[in-house]
């Protein structure tokens, strides 16, 4: 027997209550979003459950893509038969025929939903039970450690039985939380830092910082393509690409070289909070970590944030580098990152930073040059890309 759906289980969705039904209607919009090259792909969303109806679409592919959408607790390839107790059991024997090996054990685990049915959960999974030691030769019950485990749920709209279950990604759908900018640079740390956020529900908007000559398209592509890594937990993400070139020649004339990195990334969120601004955006999103390099002590961080009231979240802001990377690996931003493709925060860097830099100082500092214009000047040619799975870059083409 072939499956014909695919049963999603809802998470921490099941605790929103009276806002249950916007968090089930964003899901089903980003689950959709992200299914929109699979085929006739129907979805049916309820209170409790959703369906994905795969009318011959690929299931394999299903699967891998579901895995990575928030909002999902599990879900399973089901086969729905009527509330008849005679259905069951042939649906329940197919499957655990199509599934079976000489010497394999079997567990029946039954879930009455809908208590309108007139058989419980312990009589069913004693119902089929017996039915499948009948008509299986060599067929034992495990009920600790099953090769096989039948999964059957009877709910309203019927009887769902499946043979697999899959672990989604948790946490809540995309989108639902607000938007916000994420500072993302072609490192490690700030791609996971957005896959956080996304899992919290965050619409991502990445922010990028673009210096030619002194980085080049190949590093360009490389964010692009970081950005195309995090749509698979999304959807479609934008890109903003900001020519931050002349603000750091500047910064690099005016200030002491030690104050020079505290001051790029002080232009660097001012330019973020205006884009912010224009798009809608409730905070900004940087991958720091707390002490993992000269920018990152809590001096720095209260010398940088005092450009702006908006809030700045940091979601790896107690992970070391191990669980940071450790993730970049899971989410598959890993390989993508450690491109040797420079990107604007390690040009200009200085041999000395400071780590716990003043802020009258380099407010001090930034105060013998006009920088207004030239971040005005930023934010006017600011480019933005609306990045998604199939997105390619004509420029970077061209560069073969």
């Amino acid at each position: 027997m072939i499956y014909d759906r695919v049963l999603i289980r809802y998470g921490e969705l099941s605790t929103k209550g009276r806002n249950r039904n916007v968090f089930v209607t964003k899901l089903k919009k980003n689950i959709k979003d992200i299914m929109k090259n699979e085929g006739n792909i129907q979805i049916q969303a309820g209170r409790d459950r959703m369906y994905l109806l795969l009318n011959d679409a690929s299931y394999e592919r299903i699967k891998e893509k579901l895995s990575n959408v928030f909002g999902i607790q599990s879900f399973s390839p089901v086969v729905r038969t009527e509330k008849n107790i005679e259905k069951v059991k042939e649906a329940a024997l197919t499957l655990v025929k199509a599934n079976f090996s000489p010497g394999n054990t079997f567990k029946i685990n039954a879930r009455r939903s809908d208590k309108t049915f007139e058989i419980d959960s312990q009589e069913m999974n004693s119902v089929l039970g017996a039915h499948i030691l009948k008509n299986i030769d060599g067929i034992k019950v495990d009920v600790k450690h099953p090769d096989i485990e039948l999964l059957v749920e009877v709910r309203k709209e019927g009887v769902f039985l499946s043979c697999e279950w899959v672990k989604g990604a948790g946490g809540l759908p995309a989108g639902v939380s607000g938007k916000a900018m994420l500072l993302l640079s072609g490192g490690i740390d700030s791609p996971v830092a957005g896959y956080m956020m996304m899992k919290r529900g965050v619409e991502i908007e990445a922010v990028h910082f673009f210096s030619p000559p002194y980085t080049s398209e190949r590093a360009k592509q490389k964010v692009i393509d970081l950005a195309k890594k995090l749509t698979s937990f999304g959807g479609t993400i934008k890109l903003h690409i900001v020519p931050f070139t002349e603000i750091q020649q500047k910064i690099h004339e005016t200030v002491p070289a030690n104050y020079t990195m505290t001051s790029t990334r002080r232009f660097m969120l001012t330019i973020a909070d205006e884009i912010r601004k224009k798009n809608g955006g409730l905070a900004l999103v940087t991958g720091e970590s707390l002490g993992q390099v000269a920018s990152q002590t809590m001096e720095s961080m209260l010398a940088i944030n005092d450009v702006t009231s908006t809030p700045v979240l940091r979601p790896l802001i107690a992970m070391d580098k191990l669980e940071i990377i450790e993730i970049s690996r899971k989410i598959g931003t890993h390989d993508i990152s450690i491109l040797p493709y420079e990107d604007c925060c390690t040009i200009f860097t200085p041999p000395s930073p400071k780590t716990k830099p003043k802020l009258e100082r380099v407010e001090h500092y930034e105060s013998f040059f006009d920088f207004e214009p030239y971040v005005r000047e930023a934010v006017e040619k600011t480019e933005t890309l609306l990045i998604s799975e199939e997105f390619e870059s004509k420029e970077f083409q061209d560069l073969f």
